[in-house]
């Protein structure tokens, strides 16, 4: 973590000029420059002051540790060679400085904007909803942190630790700690927030939601081991899930693909979501995953992906490889399948609409179609990521009425949707057992799966490695699958070592020839010979450890405290909202 004095100081100082920075992403206010000085005198300023704090605080590790962390790490996500796949990320890693850097600025932005708020010249109702925002928005920064480096320190308040000089000699802090600092934040957010907010921001409702996941991953951090979660904390959990299914009025989307489309961004399901800005100066306010994963070619304002594939263990849950012919024997039950990953026979009517639709074979061998591709595919794994897409330059002026950016789009990233909250609900009820027959578990992890595999029964009992399964599939490519593993590292390590162990994390051999066969002669034909999983490179070493990344070997140097053992404290006496 950045805690240099350069960090704090300029997190607090520039929050003035942030402020400005992407306010657009729901409302302009009417000055047309402000500063910290001028600003907070109403309503209209109050409520866009925490506007930053949903996309350019995070923008860094949206770009180098929301896919490679969660994804890459979990086998979801195929990246050769990289340190990520093979589980050896060190401390020189960039993605790693960047992504601690990262949700460190959130932080840092979270706790000034919160404390200046406290004297905003605002009603009170609009006051307290964006104390709540900055309060639900730091909780998120510290679940990712506590997920990805376990122990960390607190930064209660930036301006404080500036005063007092000490800003390069925090101490780490227990990770069961950490927890209870941000059950603590949420709870004061939930006091603050409403129950019903603004479309895309933050209500009270998401913020029991997260609380929710917060108090699943809990309830194992204590375990040592020895399989047996705490049940208070899995009540917990199962208590907000529930008031979430049960009270919001939220509902799940109908269609699975929906979800993911423009003009759902501000969707019921999306309860907590980046919310993404093409139209500002300042980059760090758009979406960059298109860029980031669509292959080369697919939008003009430059794509890179063709070689971050989604990996063949992903294929083997959905229970479909690219040996399968696309119109023969293909299992095309699971509707996320299609709306995560791209295949052999797949078109999407969503994107290049100008074009009359998206043809994943014909992008990779037509060059008349599309010509900025590469020269045919690229992807060992024989797939590509569909999600984070929001097509070609005239499907993004056509959603949002304006244009995309390089590296810079207007599509929302859902952080926590409806759809987890379910299956957290589910998980909490089996806990400590291995399945469950009650009925409201059964019916909340059957709302999703029905949802996607529209053919299939209600089932009269569910298993936790069910549940944890449909999580992998609802969830691939949102940021969640490595910590759940990393939930499930806390109380049964070895099983989440196993899992790791077990995967197909390699790609194949001869499935260009594959492809291009197909396109251009309507021939499938499988030459196993020449065409099959390469199996030479060796599985990547897992050992318990490989659940805590290490810190920036910058953040060390700046303080050394970071070596050592963490403390214990009483977050609830030693803190205060």
């Amino acid at each position: 973590m950045k805690i240099s004095k350069f960090t704090y100081i300029v997190m607090g100082m520039m929050v003035g000029c942030s402020l400005t920075a992407c306010e657009d992403f729901l409302n302009r206010p009417n000055e047309d420059s402000y500063n910290d000085g001028n600003y907070f005198q109403n309503d209209a300023q109050t409520k866009v002051s925490v506007n930053t704090l949903y996309n350019s605080p995070w923008y860094d590790f949206l770009s180098r540790g929301y896919y490679k962390i969660p994804e890459v790490l979990s086998g979801n996500l195929y990246m050769g060679g990289s340190p990520y796949a093979n589980l050896t990320v060190n401390g020189s890693d960039d993605d790693i400085k960047s992504t601690s850097s990262s949700l460190w600025a959130v932080n840092a932005q979270a706790n000034t904007i919160y404390n200046r708020l406290k004297t905003a010249n605002a009603s009170e109702s609009v006051r307290n909803t964006a104390m709540g925002e900055c309060l639900a928005w730091k909780a998120m920064a510290y679940f990712y942190l506590v997920r990805i480096f376990g122990e960390v320190p607190i930064v209660h308040d930036n301006s404080s630790d500036i005063a007092a000089g000490n800003y390069n000699e925090k101490y780490k802090v227990k990770a069961a700690d950490i927890y209870e600092y941000i059950v603590m934040t949420l709870e004061k957010a939930i006091e603050l927030l409403p129950e019903n907010n603004q479309a895309g921001r933050i209500d009270r409702w998401a913020a029991k939601g997260l609380l929710a996941k917060v108090y699943l991953a809990k309830s194992g951090i204590n375990a040592n081991g020895n399989g047996q979660r705490d049940a208070s904390d899995l009540a917990k959990a199962a208590e907000y899930a529930k008031d979430v299914i049960n009270n919001s009025g939220k509902k799940l989307m109908e269609n699975y693909e929906d979800i993911f489309k423009g003009e759902n961004d501000f969707a019921d399901e999306s309860l907590f979501g980046w919310r993404w800005t093409a139209e500002q100066n300042n980059y760090t306010c758009g979406n960059c995953l298109t860029s980031e994963l669509a292959m080369s070619g697919f939008e003009i304002y430059q794509s890179w992906g063709d070689w971050t594939a989604p990996s063949v263990d992903l294929q083997d849950a959905f229970s479909i490889s690219p040996l399968d012919n696309p119109t023969a024997g293909r299992n095309v039950s699971d509707s996320r399948r299609k709306a995560t990953m791209m295949m052999a026979g797949d078109k999407y009517d969503y994107w290049w609409q100008d074009k009359g639709g998206f043809d994943y074979l014909k992008f990779l061998y037509d060059k008349e179609y599309a010509p900025g591709s590469n020269d045919g595919l690229q992807s060992t794994t024989g797939a590509n990521i569909a999600k984070h897409l929001y097509g070609n330059a005239n499907d993004h002026i056509k959603t949002f009425g304006i244009s995309p950016n390089k590296q810079c789009s207007s599509l929302s990233t859902h952080v926590l949707r409806l759809a987890d909250v379910y299956l957290i609900y589910a998980e909490a009820v089996i806990g400590n057992s291995e399945s469950t027959t009650d009925a409201s578990a059964i019916d909340a992890y059957y709302a999703v799966h029905h949802r996607a595999v529209s053919g299939s029964e209600r089932p009269a009992s569910i298993t936790l490695d069910e549940v944890l399964k449909e999580r992998r599939l609802e969830l691939a490519f949102e940021g969640d699958y490595w910590f759940d593993l990393v939930r499930m590292s806390y109380y049964d390590v070895d099983k989440a070592m196993n899992i790791l162990k077990g995967q197909r994390r390699n790609g194949y051999y001869g499935l260009s020839d594959l492809y291009k066969e197909y396109y251009t002669n309507q021939v499938w034909n499988v030459d196993a010979s020449t065409m099959y999983y390469e199996t030479n490179t060796p599985k990547p070493n897992v050992t318990a450890s490989v659940f805590k990344l290490p810190f920036p070997d910058e953040d060390v140097v700046y303080n050394p405290h970071l070596l050592e053992e963490a403390q214990h404290v009483d977050v609830r006496t030693e803190f205060a909202y």
